[in-house]
């Protein structure tokens, strides 16, 4: 593949994380993630792995689609090895309060080739917190 080819490849994936938030189907969220993918997420713990069941629960937590779009999505590739970083707007009504929920937050993925598919093997996805003291994350920022 070209590195345009395969950049639309990854853009192509992720879109089809965002699709899949929006069906509600947790196993085509985690297809493409690598069975070993390290991921550095919002929710406790510090770091997982992929999980079909934790991603079925966590959308359970939402009444309806659950909207995520990536923003300012930049690619970069070289060889099998790959890396993308932007900006994602997440919002969803909460079971819990029935209530609109949305937030920015900043995500960075690594990818790699294998077996000639695009896999995520690291994802890390955060907020920035306010440094006043009280640590409250600020998703009130928006890019």
């Amino acid at each position: 593949m070209t590195m345009q080819a395969d950049s639309d490849a990854i853009r192509t994936l992720v879109e089809g994380i965002n699709r899949a938030h929006s069906d509600r189907d947790a196993r085509a969220i985690i297809a493409p993630f690598a069975s070993d993918a390290t991921l550095f997420d919002l929710s406790p713990p510090l770091a997982h792995g992929v999980s079909e069941k934790a991603t079925a629960a966590w959308l359970d937590t939402w009444d309806g689609p659950v909207s995520r779009k990536v923003h300012n999505l930049e690619i970069t590739v070289g060889g099998d090895l790959a890396y993308a970083h932007g900006y994602i707007h997440t919002a969803a009504v909460s079971n819990a309060s029935g209530a609109l929920a949305e937030w920015w937050s900043r995500a960075t993925f690594c990818l790699a080739r294998r077996a000639g598919r695009w896999l995520i093997v690291h994802e890390h996805t955060s907020v920035p917190f306010y440094m006043d003291g009280s640590l409250k994350a600020a998703l009130d920022l928006k890019p």
